[in-house]
């Protein structure tokens, strides 16, 4: 066996694997001998066939399988001489392969790339205070309330705060939305519909809430909308002015319950000290839940700085693919329509390729760490992973296992990205921490 190996790039190469003449016919004569001890064929007991006779018969099977033993041991060849760390196959190329003739197989590889880890120890990260302020939870307090608000029939024009439940039809340029969008009947005729008054969440509707104000129950009133330059869930109302036609169909006010002792029952608790020591320590959990996470992102990003390496072409590739079927899907929940998904398809794969480049390089810098710590993923990681994505997607644990079970790439991408994962934990454990200063 002759092996050749050509650098394409840092990460990828070819290896090229020469097997003479007499290497070919030994895999030839052990798939034929495979054959005879096992073929049955009427009229000869098991392995007393003539050879000949079984290559004849099953000449295609013997052809599949000696090609497959001829390209493994070429490869496995290979890869023992040159000690690749190989991520993956991304092309084989075969000569002619016949028995008692030298062939010659090339096989293009991507590689793990080679570099060396800066110190990953002691990365900077800042927090902020978990300390809740008064004015913080007074604000939870009041949200609250709010949540648990009532809303009752106004006798009085709309005033902010207040729920309206009108009817609208859109016209753009004298034709009716519904018409010139028959798909998107949100933004065209609704004969329904509940807007607040000057809320802080819009609906459909950009600014429809802050033209309410002032309108009475019965009254009628076109308004003109404004919508942005940028509006994926109907580009043809992009950057224009539509005519909307209202009508007010019922008000309501929301009425907040006072902070009594009914409000504080709700709440569970007995009084309103309690209540607000309840909300400081939920509001200290979830900053301390934002804390971590800010640092995983911090320390990340601050080794990833560090360090310089060559990224496998095809890791990126795959990558991706799966980023942008995330954006699709995203893209997709929020509406945007498949005309102006195609329409965007270049801007979408080259953010999509940046976002998985920054992501590979990551992997395999974690990889790396994790290597160096002997962070690994064990049965109980596995596990939990289990539990935690069979109630996201509301499967039986059991039957998830089950599944993945039989998907081994699957399993080993699971185990990888749990592995990161702890790999960003010791990070984070292993660095300086500064609290940020108040402003």
């Amino acid at each position: 066996m002759n092996v050749q190996l050509n650098p394409v790039s840092d990460t990828r190469k070819s290896l090229v694997i020469t097997l003479d003449a007499d290497e070919v016919k030994t895999e030839h004569t052990a798939v034929v001998v495979e054959y005879v001890r096992h073929a049955r064929i009427p009229g000869f007991r098991p392995g007393k066939a003539p050879s000949t006779m079984i290559e004849k018969r099953f000449a295609k099977e013997i052809a599949e399988e000696f090609k497959q033993r001829v390209m493994t041991r070429a490869y496995r060849g290979g890869l023992e001489k040159e000690k690749l760390n190989v991520i993956s196959i991304v092309n084989v190329e075969e000569g002619e392969i016949a028995a008692g003739k030298p062939v010659t197989v090339t096989v293009t590889l991507d590689v793990q790339p080679e570099f060396t880890l800066p110190e990953y120890k002691g990365l900077p990260s800042e927090v902020e205070s978990t300390e809740a302020t008064d004015a913080e939870i007074d604000t939870v307090i009041e949200q609250l309330r709010a949540e648990r608000a009532d809303y009752k029939a106004a006798e009085r024009p709309a005033q902010k705060g207040d729920y309206v439940k009108l009817s609208y039809e859109g016209s753009l340029e004298g034709k009716p939305i519904a018409e010139l969008a028959p798909d998107r009947q949100l933004f065209g005729k609704v004969p329904q519909t509940w807007e607040e008054v000057e809320g802080a969440q819009e609906g459909h509707l950009p600014g429809l809430g802050r033209q309410l104000a002032g309108l009475s129950q019965g009254d009628k009133k076109t308004v003109g909308i404004a919508f942005p330059a940028e509006f994926p869930a109907l580009p043809l109302l992009a950057g224009k002015t539509a005519d909307y036609a209202l009508e007010i169909l019922e008000i309501r006010e929301r009425v907040i319950p006072p902070l009594d002792d009914a409000f504080l029952k709700s709440q569970q608790v007995a009084d309103l000290p309690a209540l607000k020591e309840q909300v400081r320590s939920g509001l200290k959990r979830q900053k301390e839940q934002m804390n971590r996470m800010s640092q995983r992102r911090q320390v990340a990003d601050a080794l990833a700085a560090k360090v310089e390496l060559s990224i496998p072409q095809s890791m990126v590739d795959a990558e991706t693919q799966g980023v942008l079927r995330q954006v699709i899907e995203e893209n997709m929940r929020r509406g945007v329509p498949a005309e102006q998904l195609e329409k965007d398809k270049k801007a979408l794969f080259e953010g999509a390729h940046q976002a998985a480049e920054k992501r590979v390089k990551m992997q395999l810098i974690l990889a790396k760490v994790a290597a160096a710590e002997k962070i690994e993923c064990s049965e109980r990681d596995l596990e939990d992973f289990i539990i935690r994505e069979a109630g996201r997607s509301n499967q039986r644990p059991e039957k998830l296992a089950k599944e993945l079970s039989k998907e081994q790439d699957r399993i080993r991408s699971v185990q990888q990205s749990i592995i990161c994962d702890k790999a960003v934990d010791f990070l984070v454990e292993k660095a300086t921490v500064s609290v940020k200063a108040k402003p």
